[in-house]
C-alpha cells in the first residue's frame, strides 16, 4: 500500500450478489469478446469452449471480474439485434457460471432484457456503456436486481461518436454528468455505482489524455472508478502502433490510472495488469 500518498483509491467494497468484492487493492476486469467484430479480439471467444479456455487463463492470471459482452461498441461499430446479443452472451455466462462457481461475472450491455437475462444467467454486476441513456428501463432494471451497476459516460452513438466530439471543458462536463446521474441512480435504490469516464468514447486524443491526467478529479463522487484504457486508439495515436502492438503502451497508461486513484481496470491482458497494480500498491512516493 503507498504509505500517506494522497492518489491511494478510496476504500470501496461492493455486493456482487452476496460475493463481497473489496476495492482497498485495485482489481482487474478481464475482457471475455464473444462478438465477432470487437476492435482487438473480434472472434476470438465466440465458441464457448474458447471462451472458457481464456476465463480459466483470465482468473488464474488474477483477474477479479470476468466482463463478458456481445455487442461491440468500438467506433464505427454496426448495431446488433436484440436476440443476437442474447445469443451471443447468455449461454456463455451460464457456462462460466457453472465451471467458475466463485467467479464474478459482469455482463457488457446496455439493453435492459440483456442485463435481466444475464444476471438470471449468473452475472452479478451490469456494465453499461449509455450509462442508462440508451434503454428507459435499464436504471430500474439494475435497482430490482440489486447488483453493481457500472455507468459510463459516452457521448453520441458508436457509428458517430468519434466524428469531432466537442466540450467546452471535458473534466467539468462529465462531473456534471455523473453528479447527476448518480443521483437518479440512488434515487432508484442502486446501492453500487461504479463510473467510468469512457475513454475512447466521444473523446479525441486531447480529451482522452485530459481525462487521465486529471482522473483524480473523480473522486470527489465518492464511487468507485473504472478506468477502461486496454489497446485504445489512444495509445495507438501517440505511438504510431497498431492495438496488437499496444501492451506496453497500455501498462503505462494504466500505471498513470492507477496512481490518479483508479480502482479497476478493465484490460484484454490481465497478467501485466495485475503486475502493474503490484508495483503501483508498492511505490513508495
Amino acid at each position: 500500500m503507498i504509505a500517506n500518498n494522497p492518489l491511494t483509491p478510496k476504500y470501496f467494497s461492493i455486493n456482487c450478489k452476496g460475493q463481497l468484492l473489496s476495492l482497498d487493492t485495485p482489481v482487474i476486469m478481464g475482457i471475455l469478446n464473444t462478438t465477432p467484430d470487437s476492435f482487438f479480439d473480434g472472434g476470438k471467444y465466440h465458441n464457448i469452449d474458447l471462451a472458457i479456455r481464456q476465463t480459466e487463463k483470465m482468473l488464474k492470471d488474477g483477474a477479479s471480474i470476468i466482463d463478458i459482452g456481445g455487442y461491440s461498441s468500438r467506433p464505427g461499430a454496426d448495431g446488433v439485434e436484440l436476440q443476437e446479443e442474447m445469443d451471443r452472451v447468455i449461454p456463455v455466462i451460464e457456462k462460466i457460471s457453472n465451471t467458475f462457481k466463485d467467479a464474478i461475472l459482469s455482463i457488457d450491455t446496455f439493453r435492459a432484457k440483456v442485463a435481466m437475462e444475464a444476471v438470471n444467467a449468473g452475472a452479478s454486476i451490469v456494465n453499461d456503456i449509455s450509462a442508462g441513456d440508451d434503454d428507459p428501463n435499464m436504471i430500474e432494471t439494475v435497482a430490482s436486481l440489486g447488483v453493481p451497476y457500472i455507468a459510463m459516460h459516452k457521448q453520441g452513438h458508436s457509428k458517430t461518436m468519434q466524428i469531432n466530439p466537442k466540450y467546452s471543458n471535458v473534466i467539468t462536463e462529465i462531473l456534471d454528468y455523473f453528479i447527476n446521474k448518480i443521483q437518479l441512480y440512488r434515487k432508484a435504490g442502486i446501492k453500487d455505482v461504479i463510473i467510468d469516464p469512457g475513454f475512447g468514447f466521444g473523446k479525441n486524443l486531447e480529451h482522452n489524455y485530459s481525462l487521465l491526467k486529471n482522473l483524480s478529479a473523480f473522486n470527489m463522487l465518492d464511487c468507485p472508478i473504472l478506468a477502461g484504457l486496454s489497446r485504445k486508439r489512444m495509445i495507438n495515436e501517440v505511438l504510431n502502433i497498431s492495438s496488437k502492438e499496444a501492451l506496453n503502451g497500455t501498462t503505462v497508461a494504466n500505471t498513470i490510472a492507477l496512481l490518479n486513484g483508479a480502482n479497476i481496470l478493465r484490460v484484454h491482458d490481465v497478467k501485466e495488469a495485475v503486475e502493474a497494480v503490484k508495483i503501483v500498491m508498492n511505490f513508495e512516493l
